[in-house]
């Protein structure tokens, strides 16, 4: 198979609000040896493409394609010999044709060339649409959960904005690891759903005394572990639910980046904290084959089961209406973009 020497993508030539965001036919960039190129069917939209957008992670270079999660079907395979023949790339059984999912930046395209090792295979009993909705996500759950708070049996877990797409997949997990969950929302609506993907329990943060029902629930002592998606809004108030030997996982900065602030706080209760980032986690070709795979069995299995909130139009407009949807806090599990069939 083949693909074209130009394509349409959502790029942004400066850092801005939404406004800055265009469609735009751009030459397609050269593809690396140990690339493989994928034409996109959807595209999954994360708090991360508006971080690039707003510039708090700086892009590399201008104009810039957003985006860091795609599926579709491969077209191309690497042409670098070692590569071919490497182990780790013999077991992923990349063949032109199969189904992959990508975690790669710039991938708001039509057609995405990625490094072979940044694509999972997806099974066939997995929908394209389904393999999009719970990658980044579903990865970024799965190693949290495992790394930087491995989640046990009778933990009690506090997961905020719990009705979002990696809260639901967070509290489906958590629940499916035998703990108690509990989860914060705005809405009673959001709620229902939390609830119905595992969370036991669900505090509506705008009517509620967050820290207040969280030492209630338990007993004072305050929980073992926190997801905190929000960041600075909530940061000072996780320091107080969190219990003694806990550990803080700060997954995101939906309301602004935590401030800097005295580690010594700290051991007041020996708190661990730690930022983490799921690239990170993910990084060498064992550890994406390891994860790939317990993502795609959880998947298969109906462990984790993404909710899709809407499907937007590849076009400037749909690509901007689905980020000021995600930011404005009134959207639920996951929202993806529609490229092709």
């Amino acid at each position: 198979m083949s693909y074209p020497s130009t394509v349409q993508a959502i790029v942004i030539s400066r850092t801005g609000g939404p406004e800055v965001i265009e469609k735009r036919e751009i030459p397609f960039s050269k593809v690396a040896p140990d690339h493989l190129v994928v034409k996109v069917q959807y595209l999954g939209v994360n708090f991360i493409d508006t971080y690039y957008r707003e510039g708090l992670y700086p892009p590399p270079k201008f104009p810039f394609v957003n985006g860091q999660e795609a599926s579709g079907v491969i077209v191309a395979l690497p042409t670098d010999e070692s590569v071919l023949n490497d182990p780790d790339y013999k077991k992923r059984g990349y063949k032109e044709g199969c189904r992959v999912a990508v975690d790669h930046l710039g991938s708001y395209a039509e057609y995405v060339s990625a490094p072979w090792n940044t694509a999972y295979v997806i099974p066939e009993s997995v929908s394209t649409l389904t393999a999009v909705s719970g990658l980044e996500q579903g990865l970024t759950a799965i190693s949290f959960m495992e790394e930087a708070y491995d989640v046990q049996k009778g933990d009690i877990i506090l997961i905020h904005t719990v009705a979002g797409g990696l809260g639901l997949l967070m509290a489906q997990l958590a629940k499916s690891r035998g703990a108690t969950v509990i989860g914060t929302t705005s809405t009673p609506e959001k709620a229902a759903l939390a609830k119905a993907n595992g969370a036991d329990h669900v505090i509506l943060y705008k009517s509620e005394n967050t820290v207040a029902r969280v030492l209630e629930l338990t007993n004072g002592e305050g929980v073992h572990a926190i997801f905190d998606g929000v960041g600075k809004d909530t940061f000072e108030s996780d320091l107080v639910m969190i219990r003694r030997k806990g550990t803080l996982v700060s997954v995101g900065n939906a309301s602004g980046a935590v401030p800097p602030f005295p580690p010594i706080r700290l051991m007041q209760k020996n708190v661990k904290l730690l930022r983490p980032s799921m690239s990170t986690y993910i990084c060498t070709p064992a550890e994406a084959f390891y994860y790939g795979n317990a993502l795609f069995s959880l998947l298969a299995n109906g462990t984790l089961k993404p909710q899709v909130f809407k499907e937007y139009p590849f076009t400037a407009e749909g690509v901007k209406q689905a980020q000021v949807d995600l930011t404005s806090g009134k959207t639920t599990g996951k929202l993806v973009v529609k490229v092709s069939d």
